[in-house]
This record gives C-alpha cells, structure tokens and sequence, in this order.
C-alpha cells in the first residue's frame, strides 16, 4: 500500500525529535567527532540538518550567489559558519522545534526531505557507534527511492553490484553475475546514498 502524505510528514516529525534526543546526549567531543560527511563533525552536519529551517528563501538565494552559484560551496560554508556561531543546544533546538516545518529540498518533495533527516542522522550516529536503529516504515518508504537516478545523484559507485538487505526483504540489482553485498538494510541505504562505510568484521 502507497505511503501517504501525511503518513510520511509523521515520520520526518519522529525522525527530528528523535534525532534532538539522541543530540542532548552528546558530549562536547562527540560534537566535535567526524561524520560520514566527508570535513564535517557532528556541529557541522547538525547545523547543515536545520539550514532549511533558519534560512529563508532569499537569504538562501543570497548565500548561493555568494558561493558563485555551487552548491555544494554553498552548504558548505554555511554549515561551517553556524556551527561556530551556534551552541549544541540551539542546533539540538532548531531540529526539534521545527519538527513539523514543510521544509522540503529542491528535488524530490516530502521522501526527501525524510531522506535528508535519516541519512545525516545516520552520517552521525554510525561514526559515533551509537547502534542507532531506523524505524522499518522509515527504512522502507527510503529504499523505494533507491533508483539509478539516485545513485548517479549521489555518485553511489555501485555498477556490477547486486544490494540484499539481511533484516528485510529488499534488494536493488540485478545484473548477471553481479557481486552480492548483504548488510543491514540502513548500511545499504548509505551506500546507495554515497557513503563509504567500513568492511564488517
């Protein structure tokens, strides 16, 4: 049965206010422990989370202009001024009081969005070792999103390769003689998100 709309705007609302729980609960070195966003410690991912909630639309307009019109300039940069200029708790608190904003990206609408929250919420609690668990109905909305558009999106170098969740009934690929990766169904989901993650034990 198709998610809904409201369906899924409840699950990006869970997924904030339980990300702020699991950010209260953070040490000053975990704050400023790596991610899996490649130069970012958790301050900067977090204040790069609730950038969609702070800026408004012009003066997110004003910031890509300065960047010279990159995106990826943009954020950021953006990222790394806030998360100088914000303490922990004003981070913790613009992810859980905008818990239900209608801030969605550019491309992609509410799935997105929900995207967004677990995939930097992951970038976190998985460096950090937190075991963190994703909800299946969160888990499962997101892998239907794995595509090869987001693949390319995300540059997710995953040719010649077959994705088997161990704790769900999902897979992605399906070339002949495609090699097998079989982990946790979040794990897959970073990967096809562009994470690089490490070999299991």
């Amino acid at each position: 049965m198709e998610t809904t709309a409201a369906e899924i705007r409840t699950e990006i609302a869970a997924e904030r206010r339980e990300l702020a729980d699991v950010l209260d609960g953070l040490t000053d070195a975990q704050w400023d422990a790596p991610t899996l966003c490649g130069g970012w410690r958790v301050r900067e991912t977090a204040g790069h989370m609730s950038m969609g909630f702070r800026y408004s639309f012009g003066r997110t307009a004003l910031e890509l202009v300065r960047a010279g019109g990159n995106l990826h300039r943009m954020t950021d940069r953006v990222a790394r001024r806030d998360a100088a200029a914000l303490a922990p708790r004003e981070l913790t608190a613009a992810l859980r009081d905008n818990a239900h904003h209608p801030w969605t990206p550019p491309v992609g609408g509410l799935t997105s969005a929900l995207g967004h929250d677990v995939i930097h919420g992951l970038d976190i609690t998985v460096p950090l070792g937190l075991g963190r668990q994703i909800p299946e109905q969160r888990m499962r909305i997101l892998l239907g999103t794995v595509t090869p558009r987001t693949l390319r999106f995300f540059k997710a170098d995953l040719e010649g390769v077959t994705l088997r969740a161990t704790d769900l009934d999902w897979s992605y690929g399906t070339a002949p003689g495609a090699r097998v990766v079989s982990r946790p169904a979040q794990e897959l989901l970073l990967l096809a998100y562009g994470r690089t993650l490490p070999r299991p034990e």
